[in-house]
């Protein structure tokens, strides 16, 4: 394949950003290569939206938690979204921002740890506020609740936070009950928020804060802020931005809140690549010949088989004349990435490029089958390369 020639082409359709080309022909792989160019394109746009609205932007380290770019990332952005202790410290040393968290139980032996580095603690149920708000108070720290609008608008059940068995949020049936029975709960509560997208435009935001408005309207005129999670896809290319700041306004000016946004996609969307090798090439079965590659969709890009879908390739055509099936040198009879075509044909040793590879890779990767963990390498915009982590056999014994 001529890597020259297929980065030019991806470079071009990203809207020519202008970053020295490198090439990839030389990485070792497995390896993750993240573009700092292409990072801060998105960064700019998220930036200008915080700018132009007043919204504050943080980025959800459970989705892309490289520490490396936290500097860069913290020009742009207001803060960061933990899930737990481990990211919430990670973004204590690394991020110069707001450090906010969500948990759906926190434990006693951390919450003290937490609540001194978040500004924001955000509860998933009233008995959490009960037992650990107290804690967050001492700290002059903000305390929030996750609701549950009881409203879905995307067909990932696995992804679906307001599916009918849900344990994430607290409904409005629930929500009245304290307000009548313990109202002193919901008085300690100065934010509420929500996370019920996946991956969608502005028309599910405004659809569900609709909801929102509608079963909450009295108790959103008691608090600070609200935070509308994650799930916007912000910095794609048909998003509507235009809409999307239609919602943010109407809340900031109906109830005088500080409008929150945590998304992870769309910091680091297509900012990143997975770069692997051919080790074979099989004989064709039905036109389509079998590849094993040194990367594996169970180990280095989970969501491949968990969401699912299949990532782009460089290089791939619809109608090439060479059709292969790309799959892991792993024993996973299920672990295939994909089936692609090329104009040209591949040769043992050429380079397999999947795009889109900064988010849910490194942080949900693993070691199955003794896999290695791929490299993480950051280019500049002057295209020089670091490498910021390479993996070896002392990785995967110290995870057992």
């Amino acid at each position: 394949m001529k890597i020259g020639l297929i980065l030019l082409k991806l470079l071009k359709a990203m809207n020519n950003f202008n970053f020295k080309q490198f090439n990839f022909s030389l990485i070792k792989t497995p390896s993750y290569v993240i573009s700092e160019s292409l990072l801060r394109h998105n960064l700019e746009i998220l930036s200008r939206l915080q700018n132009e609205t007043g919204v504050k932007v943080l980025l959800a380290q459970k989705c892309f938690s490289m520490y490396y770019f936290y500097p860069l990332i913290s020009k742009y952005l207001t803060g960061t979204a933990a899930s737990g202790l481990f990211e919430a410290q990670l973004a204590n040393e690394y991020f110069n921002g707001e450090n906010h968290v969500f948990a759906p139980a926190y434990k006693d032996n951390e919450i003290e740890k937490i609540a001194s580095m978040c500004e924001h603690i955000i509860f998933n149920s009233f008995r959490q506020v009960e037992k650990f708000a107290p804690v967050v108070k001492q700290n002059n720290h903000q305390v929030g609740l996750r609701i549950n609008p009881e409203h879905s608008t995307q067909t990932h059940a696995i992804y679906d936070p307001c599916a009918p068995k849900s344990r994430l949020g607290v409904r409005l049936a629930e929500f009245q009950n304290v307000a009548k029975s313990k109202p002193e709960l919901v008085d300690m509560l100065d934010g509420l928020h929500m996370h019920t997208l996946c991956e969608q435009n502005s028309d599910a935001l405004k659809e569900t804060v609709d909801v929102l408005i509608k079963n909450f309207d009295q108790w959103l005129h008691k608090i600070k802020w609200i935070n509308l999670g994650g799930g916007h896809h912000i910095t794609k290319p048909d998003y509507d931005i235009e809409r999307l700041k239609r919602v943010i306004k109407r809340l900031q000016d109906n109830y005088g809140v500080t409008v929150y946004l945590e998304p992870g996609e769309a910091v680091a969307m297509n900012a990143g690549f997975l770069v692997s090798t051919v080790l074979e090439i099989q004989e064709s079965i039905d036109n389509i010949s079998n590849v094993i590659i040194d990367a594996s969709a169970a180990c280095h890009m989970p969501d491949v088989i968990e969401m699912p879908y299949r990532p782009d390739v460089i290089g791939d055509v619809p109608d090439g004349k060479y059709k292969y099936r790309l799959g892991s040198m792993t024993c996973l009879a299920g672990d295939v990435i994909g089936e692609y075509a090329f104009n040209e044909p591949l040769n043992e040793g050429d380079k397999i490029i999947f795009t889109d590879m900064a988010i849910y890779t490194m942080v949900k990767n693993n070691t199955f089958n003794g896999m290695p963990l791929p490299s993480i390498i950051a280019v500049d915009e002057s295209g020089n390369i670091n490498i910021v982590r390479e993996f070896g056999y002392e990785d995967f014994k110290q995870r057992l």
